[in-house]
């Protein structure tokens, strides 16, 4: 830390913090997160150890490590998931507090067991689910959103549950004892235990999954009597001197008859009875319904589950931790105003881990920034290992090396987000690097998805403030031709232009009132094109030169405002294309009062999305009577409708003013197939190698300038 923690702009945020006995050096928390990193047998390998590594470079005060299972492989919820059942994991969790300590930040393992929530442990190792009773049978629209490559993660198997006895209970607060008993010998600073979001603790916890008759079940008391029995095992394990926290859920979001804040302030004032240091406050769902699976734990809207950490720091005296996409200006503020007194993140430590000694160094804006893209938490739902989409390094710090080669000259055509990435990743390593764009300005389609999803604005606005901190070069409005790539000599040359967006063929395709996905860029952000002029009309080519000529169409603020006063786009609107693009524009046309009908040929739409933003963007779509139409085929676009086939075989027809096609996007290695051919050493980057968005880009960036710069 560089900044004095008592004062500044987040002084609070940074300012040291204590539970119990447990000292911090600020109220940063990694919270815990499920990342399959550990190793296939449970043990915490090289991968775990250099992640969290990372997290303790990056300033953060504590770290809570992911799902510890304490009876493992039973509960087990995810692959590679870290086990503290058996004394042979002790090697490995020493490694990882140790790791840890070296940088000054203190680290928390969290004791879980997945009860009906462990599927994995059931697909993987033919264990019984374990639970108080049968949970009320699974319903809602969940599995819908799947893509069917994404199914391929499931055996299909269907679950046996096993219906806890006392004997069984008995044998769970054993584990959890052993587990905490290990948690201490291995060196961890403190234990959270783990009693939400529908695991083990939590079906006992819920009225909804806890039907029992006997003495767990029935009243709060009995249904929190083995969470009671647990903390007592723990506490005699450790001693009452060792941090201990639990984490609640303080609703079930969408789930009739299930935990309620009140219920939740009540299970808070006996755990603090029991003798706890601190609650961590959360949420959890209906995991039937899709579109609630962004809104609990892991919120989509700001500040979700604050007034719930408020509510409970008002009716007890430990500690509160919260969390749920909390900006540390806000983080900061809460805790000036006593409403929570750690603030716990997750996402935004993914994109950068390195936030809390930014923030602490008065660098702010340099924060990489979270786009709330929903990959990170996507991969648990398919049962890969944790990835970010904007800080490929997430997940793979123990394959990064340090740069051999510096001093070298390299030139980068495409001023996207792949590019910039890699002019970045170039410069920074210490070579000369010239960033060649062809248009007026740096973005490239990042800018349109920004336009269509405001959260891509804060990825745009970094790289473009990072690329004019750096010392790159940058050339607007230039072609990158042979010749001047030779005046250039580079040592090697990155192509990062983008993929070719052809009109596929479709029947009336080029009708005026037809446009594709980049007519639709042009016309949204200033500018012309031959085609524009010929499907539009003089008022609308006027306003494009004006907006182009004053540059009011870079501002993506104005264009979101003015187009929702203004679009050439009649009425009604036919998208031809329902993956990511078609869907986004969607809820962006929709959002400025058309009538939208979005039609795609393959079965489900959303590819390109990540199933948890997926699942969000559909339900919303088809909440505000957005018609969307999967598997259509016999597609015939007319001057005023359009007419298909629909997935069960029946003629359609939907009304029309104007078509846009997003869909027919493909790779564009033309240019570097010419370059190579001029005797160019090229190197390709981004959707000119297939469409593979900002993740695509980004991770596909960073591969390249390591394979550059290891040469």
């Amino acid at each position: 830390m560089t900044a004095n923690p008592t004062s500044g702009r987040y002084s609070h945020l940074l300012s040291p913090g204590r539970i119990g006995a447990l000292e911090m050096r600020n109220r940063i928390l990694v919270t815990a997160m499920g990342v399959s990193l550990s190793e296939p047998d449970g043990t915490v390998g090289e991968r775990l150890i250099a992640y969290h590594e990372e997290q303790a470079k990056g300033g953060a005060g504590l770290i809570i490590t992911g799902v510890a299972g304490v009876a493992w492989p039973t509960g087990a919820v995810q692959p590679n998931q870290t086990a503290i059942s058996d004394d042979r994991f002790l090697p490995g969790l020493s490694a990882l507090v140790e790791r840890v300590h070296a940088h000054g930040a203190k680290i928390a393992a969290q004791l879980h067991h997945g009860g009906l929530v462990a599927g994995y442990s059931a697909d993987a190792f033919g264990e019984e689910l374990w639970a108080p009773c049968y949970p009320p049978p699974f319903k809602g629209d969940f599995i819908d959103y799947f893509l069917p490559e994404e199914m391929k993660a499931f055996s299909g198997k269907v679950p046996q549950i096993r219906l806890l006895t006392r004997e069984d209970i008995d044998h769970v607060v054993e584990q959890f004892g052993a587990a905490a008993a290990r948690a201490k010998q291995a060196g961890f600073d403190a234990i959270e235990l783990h009693a939400g979001h529908g695991y083990l603790i939590s079906s006992f916890i819920s009225p909804k999954t806890n039907t029992r008759t006997d003495e767990y079940g029935g009243s709060l008391e009995n249904r929190t009597r083995l969470l009671m029995r647990v903390i007592a095992a723990i506490r005699e394990a450790v001693g009452v001197d060792f941090p201990l926290w639990v984490k609640l859920d303080s609703v079930e979001v969408g789930k009739e008859g299930g935990i309620t804040l009140d219920l939740a302030i009540e299970t808070a004032r006996m755990v603090e009875a029991a003798g706890v240091d601190a609650i961590t406050v959360s949420a959890y769902h209906d995991g039937g319904q899709g579109k609630l699976h962004s809104a609990s734990n892991i919120p989509h809207e700001p500040e979700t589950n604050i007034p719930a950490a408020a509510a409970i720091k008002a009716a007890v005296g430990v500690q509160i931790i919260a969390s749920g996409r909390v900006e540390p200006e806000a983080g900061d503020r809460h805790i000036a105003e006593g409403v929570y007194d750690f603030l716990a993140m997750g996402r935004k430590l993914l994109a950068d881990p390195h936030l809390p000694r930014k923030i602490a160094g008065n660098a702010p804006e340099s924060v990489r920034p979270c786009v709330y893209c929903y990959t990170c938490v996507s991969t648990a739902y398919v049962r890969e290992p944790l990835r970010c989409a904007v800080n490929p390094e997430t997940g793979f710090e123990c394959e990064r090396a340090a740069p051999e080669v510096a001093g070298k000259r390299y030139v980068v055509i495409g001023g996207g987000p792949g590019g910039m990435e890699a002019a970045l990743r170039l410069a920074e390593a210490g070579n000369r690097v010239t960033l060649i764009e062809q248009g007026a300005r740096l973005g490239g389609t990042l800018r349109i998805a920004a336009l269509a999803y405001p959260a891509n604005e804060r990825l745009l606005d970094w790289l473009v403030r990072e690329i004019g901190r750096s010392s790159v070069e940058v050339r607007l409005e230039t072609t990158a031709t042979p010749e001047l790539l030779r005046s250039l000599a580079p040592d090697a040359v990155i192509v990062a232009t983008g993929a070719r967006r052809d009109m596929p063929a479709l029947a009336g395709g080029d009708l005026p009132h037809v446009f594709s996905g980049d007519d639709m860029r042009r016309l949204l952000l200033g500018e012309g094109s031959d085609e524009l002029k010929r499907k539009t009309g003089l008022a609308t080519r006027l306003a494009t030169k004006i907006g182009a000529a004053t540059g009011i169409t870079a501002n993506l603020d104005f264009v979101r405002t003015a187009s929702r006063r203004w679009m050439p786009l009649g009425k009604r609107i036919a998208i031809i294309g329902g993956e990511l693009v078609g869907l986004e524009l969607a809820e962006f046309l929709h959002e400025r009062g058309r009538e939208v009908t979005v039609l795609e040929p393959a079965p489900r739409l959303g590819k390109g999305l990540l199933l948890v933003r997926r699942m969000r963007l559909i339900a919303e779509l088809r909440e505000h009577g957005v018609a969307m139409h999967g598997g259509v085929k016999d597609l015939l676009i007319g001057e005023s409708d359009v007419t298909f086939t629909d997935v069960g075989g029946e003629a359609r027809m939907v009304a029309a003013d104007n078509v846009i096609v997003a869909m027919g996007a493909s790779g564009d290695v033309a240019l570097a197939e010419r370059l190579r051919a001029e005797g160019f050493t090229v190197e390709t980057v981004g959707d000119c190698n297939g469409v593979g968005y900002i993740e695509g880009a980004i991770r596909g960036a960073a591969q390249t300038v390591a394979r550059l710069l290891g040469a």
